[in-house]
């Protein structure tokens, strides 16, 4: 099969989009597919090459000069790959081929990752639509997008070709018991609900230390959160980390107390890595931790519930042992490979049903 991706770009910025994408096509590569990217490029252009992925520059900057370049752009891409599927991972990618492909028979598929942005509902444009989780599905069920075109892949990060193999001397010197949070420093990833149960917890476990691994734009908001606490010294900002894996592994408790999340792609990295995790009751998160059984979920945007989760942790030694041992079960489910598997799955059923569709007009 000749896959095409289309994303906005291919940085190594920590974007979980980009980095379910570029496993995703990796994959599907090293299973014998030809696979092409279209993006703007980025680091992660290397790696693609290292797969037999070939790289097309496709600037989708949304002003209306550029979009006339880029339907030019995407128009000459497509002509020379000659694709079978094109998978657009973002809203521009999904517009430019839906309403500029022409009379070409390949068939466009599109993953819902942010089912929260309003913008969200034009991956319905697709022939055939993946969501990232049941509770994503459910949600575009709601809002419009016809059950058919609705197929359900949950994301799966462990085995990606993007992570390096880390020996044990590269962990990380935290200051244990270490709280640890990987995530876009965004208000919708309950950063500050997370700073507010740390300083809840704080004067009763005088040697633990909070790690927030990531960039965003609220950063500032909460560096100033951090700094008016009286144990602001004990809260560390720690950036984008390429390889947050260290972190994951030199840290006894993982928390995403996002408000909103479709999956959360780094619980699986936190589950492989054995931390006991306390995350969010919101949205595909309870679906990446099995329901409650890989991890404890609390209410989201409320951080005295996340304070007394954490509280019970560090507490209890044995209960701390028994999170961390629960992460680590039933993990095969995460791997890239059933990702890929099951989205050429999709792309097999989009394809058929497009030629049923095509025979019947006939």
């Amino acid at each position: 099969m000749r896959i095409l991706h289309l994303l906005n770009d291919v940085r190594e910025i920590g974007n979980g989009i980009i980095n379910m994408a570029v496993d995703l096509a990796c994959t599907q590569a090293e299973s014998n597919h030809t696979v092409g990217v279209a993006s703007s490029g980025g680091d992660y252009e290397t790696l693609l090459s290292r797969y037999g992925i070939k790289h097309f520059t496709l600037n989708q900057t949304r002003t209306p000069a550029n979009l006339v370049k880029a339907v030019h752009s995407y128009q000459a891409i497509a002509k020379e790959f000659q694709p079978d599927i094109v998978h657009a991972h973002m809203m521009t990618g999904v517009i430019l081929v839906k309403f500029f492909r022409g009379h070409a028979s390949y068939s466009l598929v599109s993953t819902v990752h942010n089912e929260f942005q309003r913008s969200a509902i034009l991956m319905g444009l697709a022939d055939g639509v993946i969501a990232v989780s049941q509770a994503v599905a459910t949600s575009m069920q709601q809002r419009g997008i016809p059950a058919q075109k609705l197929h359900v892949v949950l994301n799966g990060t462990l085995g990606s070709p993007r992570n390096r193999s880390l020996p044990e001397s590269q962990s990380l010197p935290l200051q244990r018991p270490a709280i640890l949070t990987v995530a876009g420093m965004y208000q919708r990833k309950g950063i500050g609900e997370l700073i507010d149960a740390f300083c809840k917890i704080a004067p009763s476990f005088p040697s633990v230390h909070l790690y927030l691994v990531g960039n965003g734009p609220d950063k500032s908001i909460f560096e100033a959160q951090a700094c008016a606490s009286s144990v602001a010294d004990r809260i560390h900002f720690e950036g984008f980390q390429p390889e947050p894996m260290r972190y994951l592994h030199s840290s006894d408790i993982f928390v995403l107390a996002s408000r909103q999340e479709p999956f959360g792609l780094v619980l699986a990295e936190a589950r492989e890595a054995g931390c006991a995790i306390v995350a969010s009751n919101v949205d595909g998160i309870p679906e990446a931790l099995d329901q409650g059984e890989a991890g404890i979920l609390v209410p989201p945007c409320d951080s005295q519930a996340l304070a007394d989760a954490l509280a019970q942790l560090l507490q209890a030694p044995e209960q701390l042992n028994n999170w961390r041992q629960r992460s680590q079960k039933n993990l095969e489910w995460l791997s890239v490979h059933r990702v890929c598997q099951q989205t050429l799955a999709v792309y097999e059923k989009v394809i058929q049903e497009k030629r049923n569709g095509e025979c019947r007009n006939f």
